[in-house]
């Protein structure tokens, strides 16, 4: 029951961070610009720690386990510098196709780290979600334009990878500090590392108290307060390739708010996309634990 509590959470936050994508679009429907939103996510989502930062049990931590925290808020920051770079390049759909590739990268990650092949379970989890992707992305076989896209491509593949670290790491990293705490130096990492890339200016001319401040709490809310808080409750004891797998939750979290909060309609084939994304989500928590092999890795 435990496990499962702890899969739930994962996948909760994984949702909360794809319904965030809606936010941004009509913020930029409304005439802000994605940069300003990037800055104001984490912005917003440090402020919305603050208070219970300050209200709830701390503990002294080491240079290490500060600078390990910090790590992982630049490689979630990072993701979404990279994917908005890939987006800029390249259509969004082949944008999110190659951020959806932390799926199957997560699960490499993890058998290099065990030094173990993955379970059966997992490998069939993934090709669901690949192929899942394709469809709930709207991406036939023809049409698909990759020569002169090359810093587009890079910047997809450099996203998919950053989250894949981020998932594994946050299971790792901080493993027994508080889950407030962890996720408030999580984010003051992503707020140092956004402002590296994005112009901090919204704050000072006007932009923030304009307006834009109503979708900042938003996207703060759901991109970085809530996902960041899940995560770190459940990563620690989750396998990393499971976590990946349930963090696959984000496109067809994405696809639903965009119908729901946008007025975007879904296709036939989006929704049999969307269909085999949650099944391959769902298939390493039904299969028994069982080795397939002596050195293959079980399932969650």
């Amino acid at each position: 029951m435990n496990q499962l509590r702890y899969s739930l959470f994962i996948l909760v936050g994984a949702c909360s961070y794809g319904v965030q994508a809606s936010v941004v679009k009509l913020a930029t429907n409304a005439g802000y610009q994605a940069s300003q939103m990037t800055g104001s996510q984490y912005l917003f989502g440090l402020l919305l720690l603050l208070i219970p930062f300050l209200l709830t049990t701390r503990i002294s931590l080491t240079f290490k386990q500060v600078a390990a925290l910090l790590g992982l808020g630049v490689l979630l920051s990072l993701t979404g510098v990279f994917y908005a770079t890939s987006i800029q390049d390249l259509s969004a759909s082949i944008a999110i196709v190659l951020l959806f590739q932390f799926t199957w990268m997560g699960i490499f990650i993890e058998s290099l780290y065990l030094k173990a092949l993955p379970s059966g379970a997992k490998i069939i989890s993934a090709l669901l979600l690949w192929a899942g992707t394709f469809l709930a992305a709207g991406i036939s076989s023809e049409g698909i334009e990759w020569t002169g896209h090359t810093k587009g491509i890079a910047s997809g593949f450099l996203a998919a990878l950053t989250f894949a670290l981020f998932l594994f790491f946050s299971g790792k990293a901080g493993k027994e500090v508080p889950a407030i705490q962890k996720s408030f130096i999580i984010s003051a990492g992503g707020l140092l590392t956004a402002f590296l890339f994005v112009s901090p200016a919204f704050i000072t001319d006007g932009t923030l108290t304009g307006g834009l401040w109503k979708y900042g709490v938003l996207v703060g809310l759901l991109g970085v307060l809530v996902p960041v808080i899940l995560f770190a409750l459940g990563t620690p004891h989750v396998e990393p390739g499971i976590a990946t797998i349930l963090g696959a939750a984000e496109l067809p979290a994405a696809m639903i708010g965009a119908m729901f909060i946008v007025g975007e309609h879904l296709t036939f084939g989006q929704a049999a996309g969307i269909t085999l994304i949650l099944i391959g989500i769902a298939v390493p928590q039904f299969i028994s634990n069982r080795r397939i092999g002596p050195k293959h890795l079980y399932s969650g």
